[in-house]
């Protein structure tokens, strides 16, 4: 997709951080842009820095699969069909899985995965029925890719947003519509601050922090509209994976390089099991070769 001018983009946890980042980008790239958050205040005060640019601001919560419906209806009345999807909405705990609650997992996947599925389910039959293409990005993480023992359940439904991606990927190809997911670093953002929308009963007690200290160790982040621009060169070259924090290459190849390691040496493989998998690789990669590639 070279030319994303005259598009209408959709936005989650676009008031801040990333999201808003993704909001600059678009709209220099003069599209039109709705900005989703589930903050009424933090909408306000993002649209009031954007100087009446086209774009409007809608409340959200991503975990509801009828709020989502209700404001794409919205939306696309005001600024038309959405054809553009940024399914970037993300809230975090810094504590371990074995000293979360069943709570804890319903917020974190609440917005971090089901929020993504439930921006996929919503948009992807109108963008199907319509035609004319577009483009879905999936905000994930590094944390997609590594783990440590915190933040646990963030890891969990990072790595699923990038396994729905790639999946999501090859089934919108021949619809013309690409799929890309984001995995991100060190940005200026909020994620480090507890979320006001966090439900207080039955989560368990984690560390509140310091904002003013936790936001400290974000002295040389990325800008987002650093991550905006790498993401708009990603749409324009139908990009699998963007990612923009080079940092990361080293350790993502020793990740790799010691999966490859577990792998047995001179096995000998029943042919049978050779012939499945290699009729799903040509499958796979069939559907690589037919899926446009631009430039970024």
């Amino acid at each position: 997709m070279q030319d994303l001018a005259g598009r209408t983009a959709f936005v989650t946890g676009g008031a801040n951080g990333i999201g808003l980042g993704l909001v600059r980008a678009l709209l220099a790239e003069g599209c039109k842009v709705a900005l989703a958050d589930i903050r009424q205040d933090a909408i306000d005060a993002a649209l009031a820095t954007l100087d009446n640019q086209d774009v409007m601001g809608v409340q959200l919560d991503v975990a509801s699969r009828d709020g989502f419906a209700a404001a794409a209806d919205r939306v696309e009345a005001d600024l038309g069909p959405v054809s553009l999807v940024f399914n970037n909405a993300g809230v975090n705990l810094f504590q371990t899985i074995d000293d979360s609650s069943y709570d804890d997992w319903d917020w974190v996947l609440g917005v971090n995965l089901h929020g993504v599925v439930n921006g996929v389910m919503t948009f992807i039959p109108r963008m199907k029925a319509r035609g004319g293409g577009g483009h879905i990005v999936n905000t994930a993480s590094m944390a997609a890719f590594l783990c440590g023992p915190q933040p646990g359940i963030y890891n969990t439904a990072k790595f699923a947003v990038r396994g729905m991606s790639e999946s999501l990927r090859y089934s919108l190809a021949p619809h013309g519509i690409g799929v890309s997911v984001l995995c991100p670093g060190l940005t200026k953002t909020r994620i480090l601050e507890q979320s006001p929308s966090r439900p207080k009963a039955g989560l368990a007690a984690t560390r509140e922090g310091d904002p003013d200290e936790l936001f400290n160790t974000l002295d040389g982040a990325m800008d987002p509209l650093e991550v905006g621009e790498a993401v708009m060169r990603g749409i324009r070259a139908n990009a699998p994976y963007i990612l923009p924090h080079g940092e990361f290459r080293e350790e993502v190849q020793g990740l790799f390089d010691e999966i490859l390691t577990a792998f047995p040496e001179n096995q000998e493989v029943d042919p049978r099991r050779l012939a499945f998998e290699e009729g799903r690789r040509r499958i796979t990669e069939q559907l690589k070769a037919a899926m446009p590639r631009g430039k970024p």
